[in-house]
């Protein structure tokens, strides 16, 4: 099935993102025009990973207090590759990406990060339509 023509496209990886719109109801905030990225960390070894893990841990509550604009910054583990580690971020706008980006804890993490990663790979999205339910 292809995509519509007016899906969003990943610019890094050349891999299609969608983003599929619903209806926001009672309770719930549209997101319209917001920036997200999907980041694939292949780290080097299970102790990397651990350590790894503990810096996503002392990361997270950072952002969570000191950034408004940041909406969603989920970490996924992937059960059968031990060894990889999918973020998933979304951002009011690009302004938010940036002032993430500036943030002591964000600096911090993005230099540590470099101990334990066999590398990575950045899809950037663009904001087409949908909903934070129970915003």
């Amino acid at each position: 099935m292809r995509p519509p023509k007016s899906a969003a496209r990943a610019q890094v990886t050349g891999v299609p993102v969608l983003s599929v719109a619903y209806g926001a109801t009672v309770g719930e905030r549209a997101v319209a025009g917001g920036f997200g990225l999907i980041v694939r960390f292949r780290l080097r070894d299970r102790e990397a990973a651990a350590s790894f893990d503990a810096l996503v841990a002392r990361t997270l509550p950072e952002i969570a207090r000191h950034e408004p604009g940041t909406l969603a910054y989920v970490v996924h583990a992937v059960p059968d590759e031990p060894l990889l580690r999918v973020f998933y971020e979304l951002y009011a706008d690009r302004a938010a990406f940036d002032a993430h980006e500036q943030q002591p804890h964000t600096q911090r993490f993005l230099t540590q990060r470099e101990d334990y990663l066999a590398g990575f790979e950045v899809t950037f999205l663009r904001g087409e339509a949908g909903f934070l339910p129970g915003v």
